[in-house]
């Protein structure tokens, strides 16, 4: 008899869920709104793994309710929303997808820019507002080629972004990151990239020192009709902040796929996007798309599954963040590889 309960936040697909289901009794959500954190708790409480998404927050007050779990699985890269200290007290297993969702979060932040460089947004409007006619002289934007562009953060996203830019014959390559290096990217810090870009991709992941980081003290060096595209996290960057550097005239354009709002792990976060950013004419958002594509997001449910599987079967997950000290073999250890650098 199966005794082990498997909760899975979000919609997965049935392929997924069959794996599943052959060792464990299997809860999904089925709704495209994530549950409550009181809703979650409750299935939870006699849970043994959990598949976690963007959408949850996994902190002391609710590991102090689920006291059977041995791990949580995210379905995702960046894990800011999850305590892993915390899950590391409770023996708690940590496992993240470290990098099937770095290419296609690329393609978007080369998109967005693309985009919001060009003025897809107006011209989509234009055309669905007004008899076309043909060509006029209008909706004259700014393109990669002959650009200087700055990329803050170089881990496995920033690097995929530099190098999709290195084909757009961009003049000039900056990246802004205290740890990584990449070859054909200047090294140079944040203010210097803010006073020399025309675009600046933002690719930096959340942590105590990256909050606000892009905040009013230091947007005040952006160049003259620089662009930012944020594919990072939301709280990076002040999105009041932004508004008032597009206001200004400071900022010429803000493109983002992530929002502060979504920052779940901040007991201070917003709880919608900046209302200026939403009005003002000069930005492009999409909702969090950056790993959705239909191939990739299978690959994500079945890696978390595959770490699910793994120690419901006693042994270390293939992509573990942490190490417990129960329900494993301990000379597995010697071969497995923590991911550190999650962004």
């Amino acid at each position: 008899m199966i005794s082990n309960k498997i909760v899975v936040t979000n919609r997965i697909h049935a392929e997924v869920r069959n794996r599943l289901e052959k060792v464990g009794h299997v809860i999904v959500n089925p709704s495209l709104e994530p549950w409550s954190q009181q809703t979650l708790t409750e299935h939870l409480k006699d849970a043994t793994a959990m598949m976690g998404f963007m959408t949850d927050c996994v902190d002391e007050i609710l590991l102090q309710q689920a006291t059977q779990l041995k791990i949580v699985a995210c379905a995702l890269k960046g894990f800011d929303n999850y305590d892993i200290a915390a899950c590391t007290a409770r023996n708690i297993w940590v496992s993240i997808v470290p990098d099937l969702l770095t290419e296609p979060t690329a393609e978007l932040a080369v998109g967005l820019a693309i985009a919001l460089g060009r003025f897809v947004r107006q011209g989509d409007q234009l055309m669905r507002t007004t008899s076309f006619k043909g060509w006029r002289a209008q909706l004259f934007g700014t393109g990669l080629h002959n650009s200087v562009v700055a990329v803050l953060g170089l881990g496995m996203v920033g690097q995929a972004i530099a190098k999709r830019l290195s084909g757009f014959g961009c003049k000039l390559l900056l990246g802004v990151d205290p740890v990584n290096t990449m070859a054909g990217v200047t090294s140079c810090n944040l203010e210097e990239a803010l006073t020399t870009a025309d675009y600046v991709f933002v690719a930096i992941p959340l942590n105590d020192s990256s909050i606000d980081i892009l905040n009013h003290e230091q947007l005040v060096y952006c160049k003259p009709g620089q662009l930012m595209i944020n594919v990072g996290r939301g709280s990076v960057v002040n999105e009041p902040a932004i508004a008032d550097a597009l206001e200004q005239g400071r900022l010429a354009g803000y493109a983002a796929d992530v929002f502060a709002c979504e920052d779940w792990g901040l007991h201070n976060r917003p709880h919608e996007i900046e209302p200026r950013l939403l009005a003002h004419p000069n930005t492009v958002f999409t909702p969090h798309l950056g790993s959705a594509v239909s191939a990739v997001r299978i690959a994500i449910e079945h890696r978390a599954a595959d770490n699910i599987i793994a120690v419901l079967s006693g042994e270390v997950p293939p992509d573990a963040m942490n190490q417990v000290t129960s329900n494993v073999d301990q000379s597995q250890y010697a071969s497995q590889s923590i991911y550190v650098d999650h962004f």
